[in-house]
């Protein structure tokens, strides 16, 4: 049976807007190793805490805004760790790209670098890459130069094309989240190492020495 790699894709800060950073976060996830278990034991968590089995999306629940309006900051905080929880469980490893919007005069400056970034991660792991036959990318709407960064990516380094795929199941789903989160996770690391951190943060996660001890150390156990 051929062994399939799924990437799943999080990107931070808008590309030519006024976000100071730009975060491209790639999830990989070896389709034979299943996620149904930790999956089914964090939705029990949510259960027996009565808290909604919603779609994790990091800045409107450390905000309280969309589906988690109706949540105070103690309940949103729960589910926040329930979540890196849940993270820490999953067979998935996982690579960031930090970059700085004054860098980079137009988007398509910052698809050379982002398409330079991944090749040379995948030419330091190549032979993780190497053992899969076929790699599938999953990429929400909008995602037009992070989708050529990594055709050309990944064409160039393993010789073999990207399929793009929808997400269809509550296995995509969640590793979208993963994503998500662990975007999350390392935009707060940039931004409390600049000093930018703001309250919002420091509620969650309290100050830089508790974030980097816990939820940085949790997250960065996944890093490739």
């Amino acid at each position: 049976m051929a062994k399939e790699l799924s990437i799943f894709v999080d990107e931070s800060g808008d590309r030519g807007g006024k976000a100071r950073y730009y975060l491209l976060t790639l999830v990989f996830h070896d389709q034979a190793d299943s996620i149904a278990e930790a999956v089914t034991g964090y939705e029990a968590k949510l259960a027996r805490a009565d808290l909604p089995n919603i779609p994790f999306h990091s800045e409107p629940l450390m905000n309280g805004h969309k589906d988690y309006e109706f949540l105070d900051i103690e309940q949103r905080k729960v589910m926040l760790a329930y979540f890196s929880s849940f993270v820490r469980k999953l067979p998935i490893s996982y690579i960031t790209f930090v970059y700085r919007r004054s860098q980079f005069e137009d988007p398509a400056r910052l698809m050379e670098r982002m398409g330079r970034d991944i090749s040379s991660a995948m030419i330091e792991h190549l032979d993780f890459f190497q053992s899969f036959d076929d790699v599938k990318v999953y990429c929400d709407n909008g995602q037009d130069i992070v989708k050529q960064a990594l055709d050309r990516s990944v064409g160039k380094v393993l010789s073999k094309g990207v399929v793009r795929r929808r997400k269809t199941s509550m296995t995509d789903y969640r590793l979208e989240q993963v994503a998500d989160y662990l975007c999350t996770i390392e935009l707060a690391l940039v931004k409390y190492e600049a000093k930018e951190n703001g309250e919002t943060y420091n509620k969650f996660f309290g100050g830089i020495g508790s974030f980097k001890r816990n939820w940085l150390k949790q997250a960065r156990n996944k890093r490739i």
